[in-house]
């Protein structure tokens, strides 16, 4: 079964390496978002089944993301992947995870795999 991982991120140089590591990593289709809004909209329409989430975006930072996605998407996994230094408060928003920037493009599907409990 193909998997949908959407990577949320402002900084496109980001999205591209974790798109092209997690598309080498398994048979996962992976879309991209510059922003919250964006992938609000994205998991409105349906067939997203994670999402990798920066904290500090323009706009709608990851927070504020996360909160409008547990609205309507109470379920589906959300893991921060970010530089930020104060991650407070994101498991308490339901986040199942928070990994830090800089990421190793060669395990970060591996450790994906896990958190999500998928085989790669």
């Amino acid at each position: 079964m193909t998997r949908t991982v959407l990577v949320v991120d402002d900084d496109p140089d980001v999205r591209e390496v974790l798109s092209l590591a997690l598309s080498a990593f398994a048979d996962w289709r992976v879309e991209t978002a510059a922003g919250g809004a964006e992938a609000v909209l994205r998991c409105g329409s349906g067939g997203v089944d994670a999402v990798v989430l920066d904290v500090e975006m323009p706009g709608y930072d990851g927070r504020r993301t996360l909160r409008e996605l547990r609205g309507a998407h109470a379920a589906l996994p959300v893991v921060f992947l970010t530089a930020a230094a104060d991650t407070t408060g994101l498991a308490e928003l339901g986040a199942l995870a928070v990994l830090a920037k800089p990421f190793d493009p060669l395990g970060i599907g591996t450790r994906l795999a896990g958190l999500l409990r998928w085989d790669g």
